[in-house]
């Protein structure tokens, strides 16, 4: 039976099998499902039936109008599919724990308007410790406006100080579906701008040779989900290229002695999704070395992330920053927690 014969045919049996006052004439259905005059004669089966709605060819979940799935609260959830809005990124951006990914935060389709909120904590073993706290909010699957605010202890480096780092950040879909163009090479791929605030440059950063407090950063994502490419299991690759003079994300200031130019860093993700709810991945995330005081190193991490339920997800990480201020070798564990919409 072909496709179009076979989904025919499940439209012309709805009447009988949702308990609708009006039976199924024999005459009115395909030929192959003529019934028998002795089946025809008999009433409808009260039986209520759950049907897997199909995705629409912009990689969007439709959804049956009888059925609002709801948040925690009674926020509606938006269409899209679990997990295809990823996590957030340690700045706000829809993306990973380390880089920002061309998914358009939330669940909203092209229709839709999405959200998150995400809280973070990163500790170290020299007893650094980041914290980032945000929204973002997904409009249309097409554009992403994202606010995140940081804070960063700076252990026995400076006993009882800490440096804080303001977020705002938008991002643009330019073209691509990540998971949905399979029949296509090209991947998502989005735009996207950062302006950071440091706003205790004056305590450290500019100390150690910083040269802004403030600056504007830039980057492109490339996002791409391989379906059943390794031994079966869903792949998602991510490669990112930023423009940035960020010392540390911008908790050391921007620029320095060494360089006050924009470089080309480049980052990228990868993911194996043992479930549609689950993903074990991998992280890294170069960063310029623009302080003659430390060096700079780049960034990596291994996460696992867990979407008990479509509205949440939990993110655990082993993060490895390298060198950070006076202390080398700064590994150690990133928790994050999502809600989504």
């Amino acid at each position: 039976m072909t496709l179009s014969r076979f989904l025919l045919s499940a439209l012309a049996m709805l009447p009988l099998l949702s308990g609708e006052s009006h039976a199924l004439a024999a005459d009115e259905a395909a030929p192959w499902l003529k019934l028998s005059p002795r089946l025809a004669s008999l009433d409808p089966l009260p039986v209520s039936v759950g049907i897997d709605l199909p995705t629409t060819a912009s990689g969007e979940a439709a959804t049956d109008a009888r059925v609002k799935p709801t948040a925690p609260g009674g926020l509606r959830l938006g269409d899209r599919l679990i997990a295809t809005g990823g996590v957030t990124q340690i700045e706000g951006a829809a993306g990973g724990g380390l880089n920002p990914w061309a998914v358009i935060a939330g669940y909203g389709t092209r229709e839709q308007i999405g959200a998150t909120a995400f809280r973070t904590r990163v500790r170290t073993r020299g007893d650094f410790e980041l914290e980032s706290t945000g929204v973002a909010v997904g409009f249309y699957n097409r554009v992403e406006l994202s606010a995140a605010a940081q804070r960063f202890d700076l252990s026995d480096t400076v006993p009882g100080e800490s440096i804080n780092v303001d977020v705002i950040g938008a991002k643009v879909r330019l073209f691509g579906d990540a998971v949905y163009d399979q029949d296509r090479w090209w991947p998502q791929v989005s735009v996207g701008l950062s302006w950071k605030h440091n706003s205790d440059f004056g305590l450290v950063p500019s100390l150690l040779g910083a040269k802004r407090r403030s600056d504007i950063e830039g980057y492109v994502a490339a996002t791409k989900v391989y379906l059943g490419l390794a031994a079966g299991f869903n792949v998602l690759t991510n490669v990112t290229l930023q423009a940035t003079r960020a010392n540390q994300f911008g908790i050391l200031g921007f620029g320095g002695d060494r360089s006050d130019s924009y470089k080309l860093m480049p980052g990228a993700s990868v993911a194996v999704l043992l479930r549609d709810n689950l993903a074990l991945g991998a992280e890294y995330r170069d960063k310029p070395n623009n302080l003659s005081a430390f060096r700079e190193d780049a960034a990596t991490d291994v996460f696992l992330a867990w979407f008990p339920f479509k509205s949440f997800s939990l993110t655990a990480a082993r993060v490895d920053l390298g060198n950070v201020a006076n202390k080398p070798n700064q590994r150690g564990w990133y928790f994050s927690g999502q809600l989504a919409f």
